[in-house]
């Protein structure tokens, strides 16, 4: 019996951590296209960007985990085909291997503009920037969200000129709301970033060319313009595809022996009564012991809550929950804004669905409790300090 990862990545590794510790014995083979072990990709665009770590420190296991746990791990070699039919993965080799369950943990690729410029989504790519950062005097960056304002904040830290350019009237718009989104605007500003908004490309290459004519000058220009979920693999197979792989809280598709993890599932969370797709580390972290339980038919549901964080200059944030989109104006700030330390929580039906912790730690826990408890709170104890978070319940 074989059981068949597809992709090389966190999702891929922590679900094969996941089946030999619930006590798989059987064939695992892992293929990803990166010709380098599965690592994880926050510090891409966070502390390996800036040089405060070190490339080693990225990986999820050292070469010897996959040996020592018989693990037929292939680098630079891909699955490229799914027959159903016959129970078996065609890979980029030519092989071809049977399969008893299939895992996607095939992730997602950079959304492309038009023209020449610089992606951040591979530890290639992130070297690639931190040398261009090391000898440009001034760079172009497409997009403020999460990595737009990551490789922003690393480029001033590095002494470069930015020019940080947003189609959107805030950055971060859809997920924070134009309240949040100024507070991360006046945080680059307060940087040195020149950054623009409502503004609309042309063409980048030599600098950026916008749409009214006017034209960015720029050593290098680095696009953050989201990504796609990977799903290939699983369209050409037939699997029920839907903004990523249509997956059950188990995490299986619509195939019963294939399921999927990671960016590149669509999940849906029991808690949210919700199909959601979230392109953040703690998923890809966290669902693979998941599907992996389901794998080996076990009963298993994931309903953690969505969790990521960033840093940025001397900003700290993490954020726990969802919002669903087009609803992210009620917002109950706790805390000093301006100072850059408070708690924002985004109400739904007068219940907290989601809170966002600035320079403000040990709350997680918390804010976590407040979103499973789905029930009102009090909006004027939610924004008192002085007033524990579960006491703020109506």
């Amino acid at each position: 019996m074989t059981y068949v990862i597809a992709g090389g990545g966190l999702a891929a590794a922590k679900a094969a951590t996941a089946l030999r510790e619930q006590g798989y014995d059987g064939r695992l083979v892992v293929a990803g296209a990166e010709p380098h072990l599965p690592y994880e990709r926050p510090p891409l665009s966070k502390s390996y960007l800036q040089g405060r770590s070190e490339r080693d420190k990225i990986f999820v296991h050292d070469a010897d985990w996959y040996d020592q746990h018989d693990v037929d791990l292939r680098l630079g070699v891909e699955v490229t085909e799914i027959d159903r039919a016959a129970h078996e993965v065609v890979l980029s080799t030519g092989e071809r291997h049977g399969y008893a369950k299939l895992l996607l943990a095939t992730g997602a690729t950079p959304r492309r503009l038009p023209g020449d410029a610089l992606y951040l989504r591979s530890v290639d790519d992130s070297e690639r920037i931190r040398e261009v950062l090391a000898g440009a005097s001034r760079v172009a960056i497409v997009g403020a969200g999460w990595i737009g304002l990551e490789v922003a904040a690393a480029a001033r830290l590095a002494g470069v000129e930015v020019t940080l350019l947003e189609a959107g009237d805030q950055p971060l718009l859809r997920v924070l709301g134009p309240r949040l989104g100024a507070a991360f605007a006046d945080l680059h500003r307060a940087h040195g970033v020149d950054l623009r908004l409502g503004v609309e490309i042309q063409e980048v290459g030599d600098g950026v060319l916008l749409a009214d004519g006017s034209r960015v000058e720029a050593d290098a220009v680095i696009a953050g313009v989201g990504v796609e979920p990977d799903t290939r693999l699983a369209e050409a197979a037939g699997l029920e595809v839907d903004d990523g792989v249509v997956v059950d809280a188990s995490l299986r598709t619509s195939d019963p022996d294939i399921f999927a993890a990671g960016d590149v599932a669509r999940a849906y969370h029991p808690l949210l009564g919700a199909h959601i797709r979230v392109e953040h580390w703690a998923n890809a972290l966290n669902q693979p012991a998941v599907a992996a339980g389901a794998m080996l038919g076990r009963e298993v549901s994931y309903d953690r809550l969505p969790y990521f964080y960033t840093d940025q200059y001397d900003l700290g944030m993490e954020y726990t929950g969802w919002v669903r989109p087009g609803e992210t104006g009620d917002v109950v700030i706790r805390g000093d804004l301006a100072g850059r330390e408070y708690i924002a929580f985004w109400l739904s039906g007068g219940k907290v669905v989601a809170g966002m912790n600035v320079n403000i730690w040990d709350v997680t826990d918390d804010i976590k409790a407040l979103i499973r408890a789905a029930a009102p709170v009090d909006r004027s104890k939610l924004a008192d300090p002085s007033v524990p978070l579960p006491e703020t319940l109506a």
